[in-house]
């Protein structure tokens, strides 16, 4: 069962096709122009996108570069007829998935439709492997200097041994993964499975699948039957990552799970009770999402009984380093080659970047960093220019960004070379009071208590 948007500015080729894919279990919308595709994606992002190629107004290339640029996840198919096979074909190059010749026969469509949902179905595992791949390829454990990082851990461990649904709440690429991992080999479940399902990377048909399984027959391409993460983990641990992106009936499913440990799978009737603990997790404000309607709330009690925030990267000022080290070093195990370190320059433009993706981002920078790396050290050129540009501790003489830093004027030739450390910190602490929305969040950001900032605010004269 997929969800269609048909487009065609001929309303009778919408209308038949709507006929037959309603008559197979698809959900189907239609729209008479690409202006019109664009606004109903926005509204509700469909599994397959079938377009005419040649409409008045926007064409069917440009609504295939439109939805590969915004809605990456939707398969698209064109419609021809004959004298554009050609096009059609070039518009593969460009991303669409196939293409259908005018006229084409229902039982066309629907074969066509089986092999989009077998090809979905073996990108959302490949997406899943690569999921369980990352997760496992991350450290055992977490090395923090942080005092709220720390905190985190030293709760972690004390609702480890209990059996307590957990909710991790933090920016994506913070580690929530990971926190979850090391909360279950820290329970009485270790020795059972530990299933990771990513929420956001699913349909809602597949989800349920995934979650609950399903009866062979239940729906297209339901071939045999299949168990779904919460029966195979039995026992053990199960994580629902994203957990904020799932729709309002799978709410109610998994609110009723919660309470009862129970579920039918879909297409059957009989009950399935198991014994799995639930950790979920979220880069939402779920509370905001309660208020506007998006979740239930009654399922937020149900998650939250324990809440682990885990602090973004750049509130975690003293570990960035370490993990730099330790990223690097594995970044350069895996090409193969003799691990190197970070020159001065290139530490104080990790420092001073903010990490907007957190250690995901940090992790992928030094992959690169590896790579490129051609010395005996990684230098900022090894760096990728994001990093460079937006670094508030300045860069090396020539490199992109060095003009950009705190306090400079775009025609000064100040470099961090130019310049003391005390005045570095100066700026560095002035830069991070201008983006603080207290002084409690600007001395967390700078690894300093209060008291600290007090003093060297007077200290450099930035009351």
């Amino acid at each position: 069962m997929a969800r269609l948007l048909v487009v065609d500015d001929e309303k009778s080729i919408c209308t038949t096709i709507e006929a037959a894919m309603k008559s197979v279990g698809h959900q189907v919308e239609t729209a008479d122009s690409g202006e019109m595709a664009i606004t109903l994606m926005r509204r509700n992002v469909p599994d397959i996108l079938l377009t005419d190629l040649r409409m008045d107004g926007m064409s069917g290339l440009d609504l295939l570069g439109k939805a590969r640029e915004y809605f990456p996840s939707v398969t698209v198919v064109l419609m021809t007829a004959y004298g554009t096979v050609d096009t059609a074909v070039s518009a593969m190059k460009s991303g669409a998935y196939d293409y259908l010749v005018k006229p084409f026969t229902p039982e066309q469509l629907e074969h066509l439709m089986e092999r989009i949902e077998e090809f979905r179905r073996l990108r959302e595992e490949n997406t899943k492997l690569r999921d369980h791949v990352d997760a496992l390829s991350e450290p055992s454990s977490i090395n923090t200097k942080n005092p709220r990082m720390q905190k985190v851990l030293d709760m972690a461990r004390k609702v480890a041994v209990t059996d307590s649904t957990i909710l991790i709440t933090g920016e994506s690429g913070t580690g929530k993964t990971l926190l979850a991992k090391l909360i279950h080999d820290g329970s009485e479940r270790a020795k059972g499975p530990f299933a990771v399902v990513n929420c956001a990377t699913l349909s809602e048909n597949l989800l349920e699948s995934e979650l609950f399984g399903h009866a062979r027959g239940s729906f297209t391409g339901a071939v045999k039957d299949k168990m779904g993460r919460l029966q195979l983990a039995d026992t053990g641990t199960v994580f629902l990552d994203e957990i904020g992106e799932i729709s309002p009936s799978l709410q109610t499913k998994l609110l009723r799970f919660l309470q009862e440990r129970e579920f039918e799978r879909v297409g059957d009737t009989k009950t399935i009770r198991v014994n799995v603990r639930i950790i979920a997790a979220t880069n939402k404000d779920l509370e905001r999402e309660v208020r506007e309607g998006r979740f239930r709330e009654d399922l937020y009690f149900r998650l939250n009984v324990i809440d682990l925030h885990m602090p973004s990267l750049r509130h975690r000022p003293e570990d960035i380093l370490i993990l730099a080290d330790q990223l690097l070093t594995r970044s350069f195990l895996t090409t193969g080659r003799r691990p190197r370190p970070l020159n001065e320059q290139a530490k104080q433009a990790i420092l001073g970047y903010g990490w907007p993706g957190n250690i995901r981002e940090l992790k992928n920078a030094l992959e690169r960093a590896a790579i490129l790396c051609s010395g005996e050290q990684v230098t900022v050129e090894d760096l990728p220019d994001r990093v460079l540009e937006n670094s508030i501790m300045g860069v090396m003489p020539g490199a992109p960004g060095a003009a950009s830093m705190p306090g400079a004027s775009p025609n000064s030739a100040v470099t961090q070379s130019d310049l003391s450390l005390e005045e570095l910190e100066k700026r560095h602490i002035q830069h991070v009071l201008t983006t603080a929305t207290t002084l409690e969040e600007a001395a967390s950001a700078l690894g300093i208590n209060l008291s600290t900032l007090w003093r060297k605010r007077r200290r450099y004269g930035l009351e």
